[in-house]
């Protein structure tokens, strides 16, 4: 039997709008237009971009970021894929740039369909939220490549939007992509499957890994 796995983005991928960034320019005190500049500029990593956005945070206010997340729409057939997944015991796993506690609340109603989620955690016990990550690199603060060798198999799948999912679709057997990784993976002429929706990938994986209905 082959093992199989999907790995797939949070933010803009999972949900239809780029709940982190919103987050960001909603709580973060300094300006995040600022900091993505100096993060294109190569003036700072995105790693640390990110941690300065992030820690300029309030602890006080984080209730409120999970709040914003709450309401944030889920592609249309997510949950069917998931219960592909479940049927063909094939493990799904989130991997995330954003906050741990935020992905977790808004992917609650599918907990017990999801293998794993890996995200940055988030300490509040100081006055400004402090984040911790396990799979931290020199350039980013959640490396997605570092999460998937934890993993046994022997294909993959990725589903992802951004250039944050540049790195994790290097070894991928099958890469899902939009927006700004599609555009990224046409200049680098890498080919790819384009998705709207996870119906979209549902069907495709159907016929590509041949799993009966």
């Amino acid at each position: 039997m082959i093992n199989r796995i999907i790995f797939c983005d949070f933010d803009g991928t999972i949900t239809a709008e780029e709940t982190f960034v919103g987050m960001l320019r909603q709580f973060a005190t300094q300006s995040y237009n600022d900091i993505k500049n100096r993060i294109l500029n190569r003036q700072i990593s995105l790693r640390d971009g990110v941690r300065s956005l992030v820690e300029s945070i309030p602890s006080e206010r984080y209730s409120e970021v999970l709040s914003y997340v709450r309401t944030k729409p889920i592609r249309k057939g997510f949950s069917s894929l998931l219960d592909l997944c479940r049927q063909h015991q094939i493990p799904f796993v989130v991997i995330s740039g954003g906050l741990l506690d935020s992905v977790k609340t808004r992917l609650s109603a599918y907990a017990d369909k999801i293998t794993s989620i890996h995200a940055a955690s988030v300490d509040t016990t100081g006055p400004f939220l402090k984040l911790i990550s396990e799979y931290e690199s020199d350039e980013e603060l959640v490396s997605k490549p570092k999460v998937t060798k934890i993993y046994t198999y022997d294909e993959s799948a990725v589903i992802g939007d951004g250039i944050t999912d540049v790195s994790l679709v290097q070894t991928a057997t099958v890469v899902f992509a939009r927006d700004l990784l599609a555009q990224y993976l046409d200049t680098k002429k890498r080919p790819y499957a384009t998705w709207r929706d996870f119906r979209d990938i549902r069907i495709s994986l159907q016929a590509r890994w041949q799993l009966p209905l």
